[in-house]
């Protein structure tokens, strides 16, 4: 439901600001569904006011008035130093729409944009797009896209770029970072309000426990030491995982300088301005814990409600002990999903750890090596397995595969039964940067034709689909690496 707390020190009504001559880039009839919005035989709203709202021109559609949009205020930790009051600087959410949270992203300034123009541009746009439509294809709990809508209103960053922007559809935007903000200027008041809002929409359980506020703080670990298992399982890396861009919904939330892995580097870096690789694939589930100890300190006032404060410092501190504990079980099992297993055997994780070792020295392909490994024939000579030509040291693949192929015996009397369920785990399409590039390249000359396609892909990440098999493939070895920062 939409965040309904009120009052200045929590949010600030924020009109859109129009941009001219709005047109659509890209829909998601998927997010549309979802959304309760009525499509026509083009796939687009059959009501031509949705391009006005969702550009930021207009507040009606149909039966939907926008007619309080707001921003709201939250502060947190950037690349894990306190970076103070931070806010809705570029995102004003419109409203409740079929239950869920309406934002546009890129729709002018709000009094929490600082030095930002409040605008977003048709590349980054176009990245957090496809990127929460292929996450949500994964399986994975994200922040859904709905459209983006784009300008030619010119905007300045690097270069000098046209405007878009990107509406996006959750349960709820409220993130680690409102609560950090309250407990930062110590009005408790304010906290309880938001913790109880968030337990009234969304952890309604809490309510049956006698420490309300210590279980919310659980379940939120819960949900995401989960996350972080899962985007290492399919090898995304995030990018900027500031405690402002964390939801305590454990959805992915904040689309920016991300990537999915190509060659397999257990370190590494997806975000040109993480300098210090901070934010790294290995480093991910760390910060994400890191960020939690950023929560249990903002609850801290919260917890002292039903206890005293050395209780309730000890009870938070035993409670986020649990977050490596959750991560492990979590990629263990997606591990061994992958891997084919159904069943726990105490080798498991070191032949899995053999594996990813191998991969990162070898510099192996991430999503094609699991997706072929679903293929390998039990029966198979190792030395006429074709994926062993991908790795340096041969002898060391050869044990792997004649130790791997051992294990999977002890489960399986034939292929096909272990191929459906691996083929159901390890993704074929992923979206790699250079398919975005050349989606985005051709945007800015106004062919949106790729990011349709794009997003048709990847909304079935699972299948074949061999009239696109090309978009499976690795990026050339001699097509330069694409950059991605924070800047967008």
């Amino acid at each position: 439901m939409a965040f309904t707390l009120s009052g200045d020190d929590v949010c600030q009504a924020t009109l859109p600001t129009p941009v001219p001559d709005p047109y659509w880039v890209a829909f998601s009839t998927s997010s549309a569904k979802l959304a309760g919005i009525p499509l026509d035989d083009n796939n687009l709203p059959a009501d031509k006011a949705w391009l006005e709202v969702l550009s930021g021109n207009q507040l009606d559609a149909g039966d939907h008035h926008f007619s309080n949009p707001i921003a709201t205020v939250y502060s947190g930790h950037q690349f894990g130093a306190w970076a103070g009051q931070l806010g809705d600087g570029r995102a004003i959410l419109l409203g409740d729409i079929a239950g869920q949270e309406l934002q546009l992203k890129g729709a002018g300034k709000t009094r929490f944009s600082r030095m930002g123009d409040g605008r977003a541009v048709l590349r980054s746009s176009i990245r957090e797009f496809l990127a929460s439509e292929a996450m949500h294809g994964l399986g994975i709990p994200t922040t859904r896209a709905l459209s983006i809508v784009g300008s030619d209103l010119p905007v300045r960053r690097e270069t000098l770029e046209t405007a878009a922007v990107c509406a996006r559809i959750a349960p709820s935007f409220i993130r680690v970072g409102h609560f950090e903000h309250f407990a930062s200027l110590q009005k408790h008041e304010r906290l309880k309000e938001l913790a109880d809002l968030l337990i009234q929409d969304h952890y309604p359980e809490c309510l049956q426990t006698k420490d309300t506020y210590l279980d919310l703080f659980k379940r939120i670990c819960k949900r995401n030491a989960k996350l972080v298992a899962q985007w290492q399982a399919v090898g995304f890396c995030h990018g900027v995982l500031n405690s402002d861009n964390i939801s305590v919904l454990g959805l992915t939330i904040d689309y920016g300088p991300f990537g999915f892995l190509d060659q397999f580097q257990i370190d590494h870096i997806c975000n040109h301005s993480d300098q210090g690789g901070r934010y790294a694939y290995h480093r991910q589930p760390q910060v994400m814990h890191w960020n939690m100890a950023c929560l249990a300190s903002a609850m801290i006032p919260l917890v002292e409600l039903q206890c005293n404060e050395s209780e309730a410092q000890e009870q938070l501190r035993k409670a986020l002990e649990e977050f490596p504990i959750s991560y492990a079980q979590a990629w263990q099992s997606l591990f061994r999903k992958k891997l084919g297993f159904t069943t726990e055997q105490d080798g498991d994780i070191a032949l899995l750890e053999r594996l990813l070792q191998a991969m990162h020295d070898s510099k192996v392909d991430f999503t094609n090596f699991f997706r072929r490994l679903g293929g390998l024939k039990m029966n198979a000579p190792v030395d006429q397995i074709e994926m062993r030509d991908d790795f340096v040291d041969r002898n060391a693949i050869d044990q792997w595969f004649s130790d791997y192929l051992a294990r999977l015996g002890d489960e399986f009397s034939n292929d096909l039964v272990r191929q459906n369920s691996m083929n159901q785990v390890n993704p074929k399409y992923v979206l790699r940067n250079h398919l975005a590039q050349v989606a985005i390249e051709l945007a800015q000359k106004k062919d949106f034709s790729e990011v349709g396609k794009l997003l048709n892909i990847l909304t079935k990440p699972f299948d074949e689909q061999p009239e696109h098999e090309s978009y499976a493939l690795a990026p050339h070895p001699n097509l330069d690496s694409i950059e991605v920062s924070c800047s967008s």
